[in-house]
């Protein structure tokens, strides 16, 4: 990165290297499939061969060596915990489109805008959003490391993949992270009352240290479903539930492929203003002005003669590290962390099968169980990749025997 307004030195987001982890007892149940996942079937292949291949297919599009395995290592989180909506699936969809069509350059180097020490304005200058997210995460960890509190405000961005996976990285060095985006200029939800969309889905996520256990990792759009579920549903051929889309006249719609074609509309967290779609609505509101606001990234909402969906294009996003232990005694906080999110364990059940978790617990014990026994993919998406690495020259990893995967022998 370069910059060219400097207070204080500053260290390249490349120097903030993570701390070791000791590895910690976790969930030996392996909870149920998320969302969107197919349940298990299909095709295992090895996570690290995974990682590989698509580090070697960005590579192939010009990344250097280093980002392009950051940015597989952000892509295949999503395989990893489970959504798969944002993982792999993604990358003939979403992210070779973008470095094809020169939306997004394989080449770009993040400058740094101004510098204050503590809070940093960050021109991503069109760099591939899975490993420029990251990057800009590490320099919030370092800043908060010297200064208690890193803000690293992001503009000219692109799409970087599971917010939770860029806010997942201050956990390391047992900080708090929160990542927010805004999805440029693209609008595709309407405020509330409204008929035209000038919104997007403007994820959100905070993860903690939870102690000995699994991190909390709270990684949310702020209407029902991103666009990825829907589209996801719309392509298997599924139907979705009545309150995530809704008519121009706000009917329920359970068709996804209607969203598509203009006929459907997201609808934010809430549902309905009388149950309270005002606050994921405000909430969409609250992820512009901190990721597009703040640094003047693109911003969705315009006039009403505006364009009803432009291209997700200078996306705008916050990576705000926190440490505690700049604040008071680290391993206090360490010890109040384990009790407050072992206390939510030891909640009784309403039912003795189904014991209460918090949001990060389900995900951890998946990508444990994925990183051990291979990362399933449907198998239209086997399919695609092995089109995709006969297409680019490369070797797909191939599928692991059923005892390999932890099936029968």
């Amino acid at each position: 990165m370069t910059s060219t307004a400097s207070t204080t030195p500053t260290a390249s987001a490349d120097a903030a290297t993570p701390t070791a982890v000791t590895p910690r007892p976790g969930p030996c149940v392996v909870p149920p499939e998320a969302s969107g996942s197919d349940g298990g079937t299909g095709v295992r292949v090895p996570y690290r061969d995974l990682l590989d291949f698509v580090a070697d297919v960005l590579r192939a599009r010009g990344l250097p060596e280093h980002r392009a395995a950051t940015a597989a290592e952000a892509l295949c989180h999503g395989d990893l915990t489970g959504f798969t909506s944002h993982g792999i699936t993604n990358l003939t969809r979403l992210y070779l489109p973008l470095l094809d069509s020169g939306r997004c350059d394989p080449r770009a180097e993040p400058r740094i805008v101004t510098d204050h020490g503590a809070s940093v304005l960050l021109d991503a200058r069109r760099a591939l959003g899975l490993w420029a997210a990251t990057e800009a995460m590490d320099l919030a960890v370092e800043r908060a490391r010297r200064y208690g509190v890193g803000m690293v405000s992001v503009r000219g961005a692109t799409h970087f993949g599971c917010a939770g996976h860029h806010a997942l990285r201050a956990v390391r060095h047992h900080m708090v992270g929160l990542v927010t985006a805004n999805c440029g200029r693209q609008r595709i939800v309407r405020p509330v009352g409204g008929r035209v969309p000038m919104l997007g889905t403007n994820p959100l996520a905070l993860a903690a240290p939870a102690g000995d256990r699994p991190p909390f990792v709270l990684d949310m759009a702020t209407t029902v479903a991103p666009t990825g579920r829907v589209r996801a549903a719309a392509r298997a051929g599924q139907s979705v539930p009545g309150g995530w889309l809704h008519d121009d006249d706000g009917g329920p719609v359970t068709d996804p492929a209607a969203f598509d074609r203009g006929q459907a509309h997201l609808r934010w967290l809430g549902g309905d203003p009388d149950s309270g779609a005002y606050k994921g609505y405000g909430l969409g509101l609250l992820v512009e002005v901190l990721s597009a606001l703040v640094p003047g990234a693109g911003l969705g909402p315009r006039d009403e003669k505006a364009e009803p969906a432009g291209p997700d294009d200078d996306i705008g996003c916050l990576m705000l590290a926190i440490a505690p232990g700049r604040l008071r005694p680290e391993a206090e906080f360490r010890t109040d962390a384990a009790a407050l999110f072992g206390a939510l364990l030891g909640c009784p059940p309403v039912r003795a099968d189904e014991p209460v978790r918090y949001p990060g617990w389900p995900e951890d014990a998946r990508s444990r169980d994925r990183r051990a026994h291979g990362v399933p993919l449907e198998p239209a998406l086997h399919r695609e990749m092995l089109d995709l690495a006969r297409n680019s020259g490369l070797a797909f990893p191939g599928p692991l025997r059923p005892s390999e995967a932890g099936g029968p022998a």
